[in-house]
C-alpha cells in the first residue's frame, strides 16, 4: 500500500519577527516568476519586515508569461 500526502504545500500564517520580538501574521508577495516556478516573500503584516521567503514549484504561471 501507498501512502498518500496529506497535503500539498505549507503556507505559513505566523512568523517570528525579531523587530517586533514575537510570532506576528504574515502576508506573503510574489518576487519573482522563473521557468521552475515562482519565488515568495513573507512579510511581517505589523512592521513589514521580511521574515522569510518560499520557493514553489508550479511552472504554470511563467507558461501565462512566456511569448508564442
Amino acid at each position: 500500500m501507498v501512502r498518500q500526502p496529506h497535503y500539498d504545500e505549507f503556507e505559513a500564517s505566523e512568523l517570528f519577527c525579531n523587530r517586533c520580538g514575537r510570532a506576528q501574521p504574515v502576508r506573503k508577495r510574489l518576487l519573482l516568476v522563473l521557468p521552475q516556478g515562482s519565488k515568495y516573500d513573507y512579510l511581517c503584516s505589523v512592521c513589514g519586515n521580511s521574515l522569510g521567503s518560499k520557493m514553489d514549484d508550479d511552472a504554470e504561471s511563467f507558461a501565462v508569461l512566456k511569448p508564442g
